[in-house]
């Protein structure tokens, strides 16, 4: 019998509809592997003539000595699979082109050698990389100069030796020593997780072949002697940002001369000019801030930077700014009209545009502006997810980009977004992972108020699902919607949560002025926000259960979850990472100082009455009165964290155990500010998670 065509047609329908509803009821929760396990890709570096891109990829494992980085290469010409450049154990970083985009020149510790040196490696000859340097302190952030025949690069020193020669005897000197102390006289003496000693970042050049001898350009310089003179303080020590300058006969370089006075006063940084032969450098800027990401233009005509202001202000957006070359005036500002921080730019060829990305509200997309300055201009992005890491080669444009749902990939922006690699893709594509959902609002202050919610796998409308509410660290800084490891939103929702990221004021991707409004407020107000943010959520989501609530964050966030559990009751438990107690106590033992006295309105002995009156330590008396420091508190922290030192938490802890509040301690002896090592990041949700249920199911 034939069957009617209708029933055939509906009957296929139904049988697609079946397959697609069967295939998304397969997909699973996300577990702690897919997110510590996911390939992590590096930013990307195009070829000068836009032919190729060379990138990263780390492939992790959960034991440190499993885990390996290689260099990989893609075509941008085509659609072919990107190919694997190295392999070997030793992590790749700081790719530099030449520009006749047929070598790259790269940093690696291979074996046998003491310290990280500068290889390169020929992609059009092939064969293995050639090891360029040989310093005894190591060789980074190579830079090719224009004829390709001479590298740049930066190398330590120490103040009584700025050759090879004086520098190998101190090394030895250093080495044969009988004690282990070590000495300061001035400050910084710390840097997250590492005591500073008295090496210091130098400009080095050499020809681009093994066994030339390298020059020290800041030798024997009185500008290398100041105590204050220094580039920006980095994971690998010291760094400069430098390029060299048309026809290669000079340097161009980013330092400051006031690093000695971080105790008590802004560092700023000025570009200075040295000869390419070594000599004493020349001042170039006045401007009282700090400049970046210095790129000539194609012509040689024009320097391009960021630059950020240096005032009395606890935040100042970085802008756009650009100089006639050779230089003979002050900056002139691409972005007058810009409230928002560029965050990376590009210089393409063949447009008179400079596109870069900023953050607003969750996002960073592309945009771009004229050489000359004037209106900014939306360039074709995502709807949803961040930019980063935008470069140009030619006249092609890469990045990466990702997601809540996707960790980064590499992308091509010039003419649209456009995948270059899916090394995670099969993977995601296997889970069940919610968009982030955006609202806004209407803070009793009268604020406009940046929200992102985050559902669980196998989320269903018609339940009630416990509120955890995350708060971001920073405070400067920014809920995106991108993949993140150390506090993953769709790992902290799967056991069956809804997540709240609140964008408080402090926040950066909102304007300058509502960055700022967290001077001589820097706990109260936020939490306040928090607090509204929560009742937002519990109001306008009939799935959210009001009455199972939980918060909690890290760092400037474990500072605002302290503060939460020193003066209210809303939330059944509190979970706080590397959060501090006393704002004084946190200022003196932090590796920064000054930056807290601008914000908490001077020192901790003057008249501010900050000091006392935002630090969780001294609102213990609302236990009496029942109206702080009752909710259960997890407290974490890891024991070489220098930025939010041990002591805060110990005073946590302290308070609560005298206090009787339930209450649980985890010390991570060999992790820093962040949890970075897989094992004790498996650990550290397995706890949160087994914490948040004793209390909210």
């Amino acid at each position: 019998m034939k069957l009617p065509r209708l029933f055939v047609v509906l009957t296929a329908l139904f049988a697609v509809v079946f397959s697609l509803h069967a295939a998304e009821s397969a997909k699973r929760p996300i577990a702690h592997e897919d997110v510590w396990l996911a390939k992590r890709v590096g930013a990307p570096t195009p070829s000068p003539d836009g032919k190729w891109v060379v990138f990263s990829v780390t492939e992790p494992a959960y034991d440190a000595k499993d885990q390996s980085t290689d260099l990989w290469l893609k075509s941008l010409a085509d659609d072919s699979a990107p190919r694997r450049l190295t392999f070997t154990k030793g992590g790749e970083g700081g790719v530099a082109w030449s520009p006749d985009a047929t070598r790259i020149a790269f940093t690696t510790r291979r074996e046998g050698d003491e310290a990280a040196q500068i290889y390169v490696l020929n992609l059009a000859t092939g064969g293995e990389a050639e090891r360029i340097t040989s310093l005894q302190l190591g060789a980074r952030s190579p830079k090719w100069n224009n004829a390709g025949d001479q590298l740049m690069f930066i190398s330590d020193v120490y103040p009584e030796a700025d050759d090879e020669e004086g520098i190998k005897k101190a090394a030895k000197e250093r080495k044969d020593r009988k004690y282990t102390a070590k000495s300061y006289e001035g400050f910084p003496i710390r840097f997250w997780d590492k005591w500073l000693d008295d090496r210091k970042a130098s400009l080095w050049v050499q020809a681009a072949k093994a066994g030339a001898k390298p020059r020290n350009l800041l030798a024997g310089t009185q500008l290398a002697k100041e105590p204050g003179f220094g580039g920006s303080q980095g994971d690998e020590g010291q760094n400069f940002e430098a390029e060299w300058a048309p026809a290669d006969s000079s340097v161009i370089f980013v330092a400051s001369r006031n690093r000695h006075q971080a105790a008590f006063a802004d560092i700023h940084s000025h570009l200075f000019q040295v000869p390419a032969t070594g000599g004493e450098p020349t001042q170039l800027t006045n401007a009282i801030g700090n400049y970046g990401q210095l790129e000539f233009s194609a012509d040689g005509k024009m320097l391009f930077a960021t630059f950020t202001a240096n005032n009395d202000e606890v935040y100042n957006a970085s802008r756009l700014v650009r100089f006639d070359w050779p230089l003979h005036a002050a900056h002139t500002l691409l972005t007058p009209g810009l409230d928002r921080a560029v965050s990376r730019y590009a210089l393409p060829d063949g447009t008179d545009r400079v596109y870069f990305t900023y953050e607003h509200a969750g996002l960073e997309k592309l945009y771009s502006v004229s050489v000359n300055g004037g209106e900014v201009r939306a360039e074709p992005s995502a709807a949803y997810g961040c930019i980063g890491s935008l470069r140009a080669g030619g006249a092609t444009l890469v990045g990466t980009w990702d997601a809540a749902t996707m960790p980064p990939e590499v992308y091509r922006f010039d003419g649209g977004p456009k995948a270059l690699t899916s090394f995670n893709a099969e993977r995601m594509s296997q889970l069940d992972l919610a968009p982030i959902e955006h609202f806004w609002l209407k803070t009793s202050r009268g604020r406009d108020v940046h929200n992102m919610i985050v559902k669980p796998a196998d989320f269903d409308p018609t339940k009630k699902y416990p509120l955890v509410t995350v708060i971001h660290g920073g405070f400067a800084s920014m809920w995106r919607d991108a993949f993140v490891i150390r506090w993953n939103y769709h790992l902290l929702a799967r056991p069956g949560y809804v997540i709240l990221l609140t964008n408080y004021t402090g926040s950066t991707g909102f304007g300058e002025e509502f960055s700022r409004r967290i001077k001589l407020d820097p706990l109260k107000t936020p939490a306040d926000e928090i607090n509204e943010a929560v009742a937002e959520a519990v109001r306008r989501y009939e799935f959210v259960d009001g009455t199972r609530l939980a918060a909690g964050g890290a760092s400037y966030g474990g500072h605002m979850a302290n503060w939460l559990q020193a003066t209210t009751t809303h939330y059944r438990c509190i979970f706080s990472h590397a959060g501090l107690m006393d704002l004084a106590s946190q200022w003196s033992t932090s590796d920064v100082m000054w930056s807290r006295e601008t914000q908490n309105g001077g020192v901790p002995w003057g008249e501010s009455k900050v000091w006392l009156e935002q630090s969780p330590l001294y609102q213990a008396g609302n236990h009496a009165k029942g109206t702080g420091f009752t909710s259960p508190i997890l407290i974490t922290i890891g024991e070489n964290d220098f930025r939010v030192p041990l002591n805060q938490s110990l005073q946590n802890w302290a308070v609560q155990q005298r206090l009787q509040v339930p209450s649980k301690f985890i010390v991570f002896p060999d992790e820093n500010h962040w949890i970075l090592k897989g094992e004790n990041s498996r650990y550290f949700y397995a706890e949160m998670h087994a914490w948040w249920a004793k209390y909210l199911n």
